[in-house]
């Protein structure tokens, strides 16, 4: 299975769990699927790469009055429990990508025989990370299983990305959930025209085992 990623979208407790600073709404009910997806890609050794938001009062993003569409109220901040993953799709040791640019010989160096990869980002795009870019050149996948939240904001930034970088998806549908339906249906739309496989986390556990 070395041809084939998990692309894990800020699985985090403050979008997924009710009571988290900016929980969507049904998030949580996408919580089995994305138990078995890692799971599954646990038990036969792929890659799980895990982007995440990694917040400061200072960012941009964050605002005291936010508009809901390119700033927001705070959520994710560093060091807190709303930032980490939920228990579901908890890396047990994942090599972190800094923000600061690191050699692409180093990386590559740290990210061989490494199954846990963690993307910090302070904005949708996982690739504004100056090291996910040469982590992906490393891996190379021949597909990519992506899920996460949301389906209609940061999904649709990396899938927008990796489209960009002409990459093979396969975008877990029972494990993800949106904000908004009609920006959602917009989403998948076009993702089908694309090239976009779709598929269900029982549809992957199958096929990897």
């Amino acid at each position: 299975m070395s041809g084939l990623i998990l692309w894990d979208v800020d699985t985090q407790v403050d979008f997924i769990e009710p009571g988290g600073k900016l929980y969507f709404q049904g998030a949580e009910e996408a919580r089995p699927a994305m138990a078995r997806l890692v799971e599954a890609a646990r038990t036969v050794g792929a890659v799980h790469v895990a982007s995440c938001d990694q917040h400061e009062l200072s960012d941009p993003e964050i605002s005291e009055e936010p508009d809901f569409d390119s700033t927001w109220p705070p959520h994710c901040l560093l060091g807190t429990r709303g930032a980490e993953k939920i228990p579901e799709t908890k890396q047990l040791d994942p090599l972190p990508l800094p923000f600061v640019p690191v050699p692409a010989a180093i990386l590559r160096r740290h990210l061989a025989g490494r199954r846990e990869i963690l993307i910090p980002k302070k904005q949708y795009d996982p690739f504004t990370n100056p090291n996910a870019e040469a982590m992906l050149d490393v891996l190379d996948p021949d597909e990519i299983l992506l899920f996460g939240v949301a389906t209609d904001i940061c999904d649709a930034a990396a899938v927008r990305a990796l489209l960009n970088r002409g990459r093979r998806i396969a975008f877990v549908e029972d494990a993800a959930r949106g904000v908004d339906e009609a920006r959602v249906a917009a989403c998948i739309a076009a993702w089908r025209e694309a090239g976009v496989r779709f598929t269900t986390a029982d549809e992957v556990a199958a096929s990897l085992g």
